[in-house]
């Protein structure tokens, strides 16, 4: 799948490309997706349609973006160091 959304040093939708259920699961609507920024990536599956699966991961990139624009999670280890 082409790549869906570009902005740099954001993450963003790699790819979202259907696949069959995963084991123990049932279904005939499952997605893969890749979430990206930089070195970092994130991978999930997902049920559903094309479109609700869209969604979701466009809102994950955004929670995700608008944390590193609050300067990332009180939990990391790099945001300790800066302080």
């Amino acid at each position: 799948m082409k790549e869906l959304n570009k902005n740099r040093n954001n993450f963003n939708v790699m790819s979202i490309d259907k696949i069959d259920a995963p084991d123990g699961m049932t279904g005939d609507d499952w997605y893969h997706y890749t979430i990206g920024e930089g070195n970092s990536k994130i991978e999930g599956l997902r049920p559903g349609s094309l479109k609700k699966v869209t969604e979701h991961v466009n809102e994950y990139c955004a929670e995700l973006n608008d944390r590193i624009g609050r300067g990332g999670s009180t939990y990391s280890p790099r945001a300790k160091q800066n302080k």
